[in-house]
């Protein structure tokens, strides 16, 4: 048996305006994220045409947007994000939170992303 555990250095790092990201696994029908988003901090409104989202809470409280409606989540939750559904997530607490998101679908770029609203003007 072999000890293939991936620790991610300073290079497979991701920094963003609200937090970072790393990818943990990236196959050619899945991706793989670990995310965390730093105290009052919120990823981008956004939506995706060719990529489904599962969201897992293993640190922290989260809000989660999908469409209208808003849910939170606390470590151990977890929703899933239809393709083409109008989503973010939102850090309400005081500590870092961290999640794990899994991408399915037939593309994963970062320009599968179509933001509508944006704290950090990216929109």
């Amino acid at each position: 048996m072999t000890d293939d555990v991936f620790s991610p250095g300073p290079d497979d790092v991701s920094q963003r305006p609200w937090g970072k990201y790393v990818v943990l696994a990236d196959e050619p029908d899945h991706k793989v994220k670990r995310i965390t988003v730093h105290p009052g901090a919120r990823l981008s409104l956004q939506r995706h045409r060719r990529r489904s989202e599962h969201w897992y809470i293993i640190q922290g409280e989260a809000v989660a947007t999908l469409g209208e409606q808003d849910f939170s989540l606390s470590t151990g939750d977890s929703i899933d994000i239809p393709r083409h559904t109008i989503h973010r997530i939102a850090n309400p607490g005081k500590k870092d939170m961290v999640f794990i998101e899994v991408q399915r679908g037939d593309y994963f770029g970062e320009d599968d992303i179509e933001r509508f609203e944006d704290d950090y003007g990216r929109a």
